[in-house]
């Protein structure tokens, strides 16, 4: 019997260190297992929040280019609307300088039948070529139609005989009318050298002939500097009642009234193109005065 009792105290003992050596094991996994478990949860959740962040990211960039495009759009409507076309987007038409002949010494005076020689510098101012009691008209022939003009030799006979000498020897022949400005309604020309307000001129200049001038849609004007006397060939139309904002200046010489073709000017006002020149614009269409004809009555 206590040899029995002995072989169970003895198994007793056995079974116990078992229990604990499994304990043991199940305790040494479990901390094995609570780290990686660990390390898996975190990653989830940083999986999660970079995910969040990207899908953030993919939200703003969305947004922003929507609101991109519809600026874009906003802004393409708008220039349409409101910007007129200028020289940043489209240049106006230019013409060649023309070539022609020059006089040296003393001008004469010109073949009334349109016979004289094409000549663009002169040594020196004409004389009075044109007669006292005689009316005198000029036909100018454009590429988009003609007009004619009646010259007043009562009270600018100086300046209209220079414009007719100048267009009996063809001056004018292939000249850009190279100006428009609505702002004042006139229509620029005469620089064959250049086909811009920069030319030269005919070789002189010619006195003031007055001061004090108004302005109406028709009228034929010599241009010129602000300086006295400093005229020589350049000239402009008034083609619309806003050449009166001229008035207040009243020293540019008026020498001739449209007698028929203001509706020509007119078209060719309203194809101005801003050029951002600071001279208002241009023709949209090149402009060119063909040929002009003086008759004399």
């Amino acid at each position: 019997m206590p040899s029995n009792k002995r072989a169970r105290q003895r198994a007793g003992r056995a079974a116990r260190m078992a229990e604990l050596q499994a304990a043991q094991r199940r305790r040494r996994r479990n901390t094995r297992t609570i780290p990686i478990i660990g390390v898996v949860v975190a990653l989830v959740v940083v999986l999660i929040l970079v995910t969040g962040l990207n899908s953030g990211n993919s939200k703003k960039v969305s947004t922003t280019t929507s609101t991109t495009a519809s600026a874009t759009s906003q802004t393409t409507t708008a220039g349409a609307t409101t910007v007129p076309t200028t020289a940043s987007s489209k240049s106006p038409p230019t013409a060649p300088a023309v070539t022609a002949g020059s006089l040296s010494g003393p001008t004469p005076c010109p073949k009334f039948d349109g016979s004289s020689a094409h000549i663009i510098h002169f040594a020196q101012a004409p004389p009075l070529c044109i007669t006292s009691g005689k009316t005198y008209t000029e036909t100018i022939d454009t590429n988009v139609g003609s007009v004619t003009v009646q010259f007043d030799t009562t009270k600018t006979p100086n300046t209209a005989n220079n414009f007719i000498v100048l267009s009996l020897y063809h001056y004018f022949d292939g000249t850009a009318l190279f100006r428009t400005d609505t702002s004042i309604g006139i229509i620029q020309g005469g620089s064959p050298h250049t086909q811009s307000p920069s030319d030269p001129g005919p070789g002189y200049t010619i006195k003031d002939e007055g001061s004090g001038f108004t302005y109406q849609a028709g009228d034929l004007v010599m241009a010129r500097t602000s300086a006295a006397n400093s005229a020589g060939a350049q000239f402009f139309f008034c083609v619309t009642s806003a050449c009166s904002n001229l008035n207040s200046q009243g020293t540019y010489v008026v020498f001739a009234h449209v007698t028929s073709g203001l509706p020509v000017l007119q078209k060719i006002l309203s194809s101005n193109e801003n050029t951002n020149s600071g001279l208002g614009g241009a023709p949209a269409q090149l402009t060119l005065i063909q040929k002009t004809t003086v008759t004399q009555s």
